[in-house]
């Protein structure tokens, strides 16, 4: 192990192999032409052969390409706080419900990222998630947490 992209995928191979024993471990549903662990099992066979490719990748690093590696400080609590939106966005999901924590999430995070257009983001963070929950809810007939709101 030698590169950074040996040491990286066999990190990906033990990470998607803990992912498909949890994914074998799903629920099965007896009724259902296509299973809930089918998606899981699928990404974690994906993420395995991927990361074997990038074991054998030859290509070597540059100095050049080890530069970019590096974050700035300032980045680096841009991407804490976005981290911690995201975290916040999970907590919130089953108290408050799919839609307004999905809204307050988008207005949020790209208020904070700098993007200043109110009506876009507006218009976006609340229409967004509404289409969405409205497709799986009504459509697909896949619950989302609805918390606040009454439909």
């Amino acid at each position: 192990m030698k590169t950074l992209n040996q040491k990286l995928s066999v990190f990906l191979i033990l990470l998607s192999a803990g992912y498909l024993y949890l994914s074998y471990n799903l629920k099965e549903y007896p009724y259902v032409p296509v299973d809930s662990d089918f998606l899981p099992k699928v990404l974690g066979y994906v993420l395995i052969v991927l990361a074997v490719f990038l074991f054998f990748d030859k290509s070597s690093e540059t100095e050049e390409e080890k530069e970019k590696r590096q974050v700035p400080k300032k980045e680096i609590f841009v991407l804490l706080a976005v981290g911690g939106m995201i975290f916040l966005y999970i907590f919130l999901l089953e108290i408050i419900g799919f839609v307004l924590s999905s809204s307050l999430f988008i207005f949020a995070c790209s208020w904070f990222l700098g993007y200043r257009k109110l009506k876009t983001t507006l218009l976006v963070a609340i229409l967004f998630p509404l289409i969405m929950y409205l497709s799986f809810n009504y459509l697909l007939q896949i619950r989302l947490p609805q918390g606040l709101l009454p439909f």
